[in-house]
């Protein structure tokens, strides 16, 4: 990352299926080793289940899952005078949208269960009931930038 000068962010194509950006993002993230169409297939088939289980559309719970769980503090270390302090920082809307995506599917990741689609589709509804690893994960952040308010003059 270049130390002057801002990085030109990359747009991203929208997904064939539902032509959301959002859930190509999220298939992005969710790929690993180069597999995407593995990536999408987990992705579609956790989409079903949600439709299944819920009997809603299955975007209208995905986005409301990614929204439930995007954060609008974080804490960032800041060093004055040799000591680190964890200062509060809002978070800009492209690295929310990503904290969110990331930590729904590593608490998906962690869930037991039988197959990834099915372990997605769960964190996924629990996510936009409000409850689940991701929220807790959310709920975190936001009490670690609440605790540390104090030292919210650090930010510059």
């Amino acid at each position: 990352m270049p130390r002057r000068g801002g990085v030109d962010r990359r747009e991203v194509a929208p997904d064939p299926m539902y032509s959301s950006v959002l859930v190509a993002q999220f298939v992005n993230k969710l790929m690993q080793g180069g597999k995407k169409s593995l990536a999408r297939r987990i992705f579609y088939d956790s989409c079903g289940i949600v439709e299944e289980r819920t009997s809603k559309n299955a975007m209208e719970v995905f986005e409301q899952a990614v929204r439930n769980v995007t954060p609008v503090l974080e804490v960032k270390p800041r060093r004055v005078g040799g000591a680190t302090y964890q200062v509060p920082v809002e978070v800009p809307e492209y690295r929310a949208k990503s904290l969110a995506m990331r930590w729904l599917i590593q608490a998906a990741r962690a869930r037991p269960g039988k197959s990834m689609a099915e372990k997605l589709a769960n964190e996924l509804m629990d996510a936009a009931k409000g409850m689940g690893a991701s929220i807790k994960r959310r709920e975190d952040t936001h009490r670690m930038a609440e605790a540390n308010r104090a030292f919210a003059h650090y930010r510059w």
